[in-house]
C-alpha cells in the first residue's frame, strides 16, 4: 500500500500545479496579440486569394468539359443524320448499303445460286 500512497501524491502534485498559472504581464499579452492581427489578416488574404485561384481552374475545367460534351453532341447527330439520309437513299433507290461495323456469321451457297438464277432468268427475258 506504500506504493499506492506514493503514486497518489505524485498524482496530487502535477494536477496541483496546472492549475498554477504564471503571471503574464499584460504588455506582453497585448504585445501578442498585436502581432497576431497581421498575420491572422495574411492568412485570410491568401486564403481568399488561393480559393480565388481554385475557383478559376475549377471554372475553365467546366468550361473544357461543357465544350467537349457539345462536340460530341453535335458529332453524334450528325452521325445520325447521315445514316437517316443513307436509308431514305436506299430506299429511292433500292440499292445496297455498305454497313461498315457489320459481321457476316453465315453465308450459304443456296442463296447465291438463287440470286445468280434469278438474274439470268431476268437478263433472258
Amino acid at each position: 500500500m506504500n506504493d499506492d500512497e506514493h503514486r497518489k501524491i505524485i498524482i496530487t502534485r502535477i494536477s496541483s500545479s496546472e492549475h498554477e498559472r504564471i503571471p503574464v504581464k499584460p504588455i506582453n499579452r497585448w504585445l501578442v496579440i498585436a502581432l497576431l492581427i497581421p498575420v491572422v489578416a495574411l492568412m485570410a488574404v491568401l486564403g481568399v486569394v488561393f480559393f480565388a485561384a481554385f475557383l478559376a481552374l475549377f471554372a475553365i475545367a467546366a468550361v473544357g468539359f461543357s465544350i467537349r460534351l457539345w462536340w460530341l453532341r453535335r458529332k453524334f447527330q450528325n452521325s445520325t443524320q447521315g445514316t437517316d439520309q443513307e436509308a431514305e437513299r436506299q430506299t429511292d433507290d433500292d440499292q445496297t448499303v455498305i454497313i461498315e461495323d457489320a459481321e457476316i456469321v453465315e453465308e450459304t451457297e443456296v442463296s447465291r445460286k438463287k440470286k445468280k438464277q434469278s438474274r439470268s432468268r431476268s437478263d433472258d427475258s
